[in-house]
């Protein structure tokens, strides 16, 4: 088994019209042993930008921790919130930078704009990225998520639309996927605010 897999991760971002969603599961476990069903994987960086770490949970609290830092001093230097296409490029630095021992987590970004269109981009653990103008997966089941997405996904949906395929992607996926699962969360970002909604899954 993979160190990435060790803890169970599901996290998948997808792009509205004019909005953006984000959705990741709610368990943390060591390897098939469930420890709580209320992890959080998903995290808000700036008012319209998100991050989901995927992997190892230790070096998910870590990570975490060191993007606040780094986001707290870009404000204070320039006096703005990052965007995310900077925010990308900077996790995408500091996950190469620790290249020879590397975090052992593949982050998702999701965010909007300044000119409100959707951000989207992956990266693996060493910080190569991706950037896509539809959807990207990270976490345990990518197989699943991506077949899903696949049959869901639409250009231009609205954000309800959007909220319905992200969840039914999500909880669709982690039913096939024992590692994943106990539940999720749905934060759906437009130009007007953030909405975010628990998902009830099956806890088996």
């Amino acid at each position: 088994m993979s160190i990435l897999e060790y803890n169970g991760a599901a996290i998948v971002a997808m792009a509205g019209k004019d909005c953006v969603g984000i959705a990741a599961d709610r368990r943390l476990g060591v390897q098939l042993h469930t420890v709580a069903c209320d992890f959080t994987k998903v995290f808000q960086m700036a008012p319209k930008l998100y991050v989901g770490l995927g992997g190892l949970a230790t070096d998910v609290q870590t990570l975490r921790n060191l993007l606040e830092f780094r986001m707290n001093l870009y404000k204070l230097k320039e006096e703005r919130d990052m965007t995310p296409t900077v925010f990308s490029n900077l996790l995408s630095t500091m996950l190469y930078e620790k290249r020879f021992g590397p975090y052992f987590c593949e982050p998702v970004v999701a965010g909007l704009d300044a000119k409100g269109k959707p951000f989207l981009s992956s990266m693996d653990l060493i910080g190569s990225q991706v950037k896509c103008d539809d959807f990207v997966v990270t976490g345990n089941c990518t197989g699943n998520l991506y077949g899903m997405c696949e049959s869901l996904y639409k250009p231009d949906l609205e954000p309800d639309q959007l909220f319905e395929a992200l969840a039914q992607s999500l909880l669709s996926s982690v039913d096939r996927d024992a590692m994943s699962g106990w539940g999720g969360v749905v934060h759906i970002i437009t130009k007007d605010g953030v909405t975010t909604r628990e998902l009830k899954g099956r806890m088996d």
